[in-house]
């Protein structure tokens, strides 16, 4: 089984995770108090962008695959406790998908 099968659930979650994240940026945008979104967008941004680059490193079998997953597990479980803090349906949708990424990450790379 090549690599890809291997990790075409995670490829799939951070994919997920990406979009989830890009949405709630866009949304927490159109906030009233940018402020008290500042940190979450933050973390948002950094979670699509490593994201991203881990399902593209997935996919082309690169032998840092694994370590970059680690760090798209820690930067996914930051950014889902920032977003489960805030009521909006955006923040907790964007919160449940890092948690799921985090947790795709987490199994495929123990």
């Amino acid at each position: 089984m090549s690599e890809h099968h291997r990790y075409l659930d995670c490829i799939l979650s951070c994919s997920s995770c990406a979009n989830a994240c890009e949405r709630c940026v866009t949304l927490s945008l159109r906030e009233d108090d940018l402020a008290l979104h500042a940190h979450c967008m933050r973390l948002a941004r950094d979670c699509a962008d490593i994201c991203r680059l881990s399902a593209v490193f997935m996919l082309r079998e690169s032998e840092h695959a694994p370590a970059l997953c680690r760090l798209c597990k820690d930067v996914c479980l930051a950014c889902a406790d920032e977003c489960v803090q805030h009521a909006s349906h955006h923040c907790q949708e964007c919160a449940r998908t890092c948690q799921v990424c985090a947790d795709a990450c987490a199994a495929l790379f123990a």
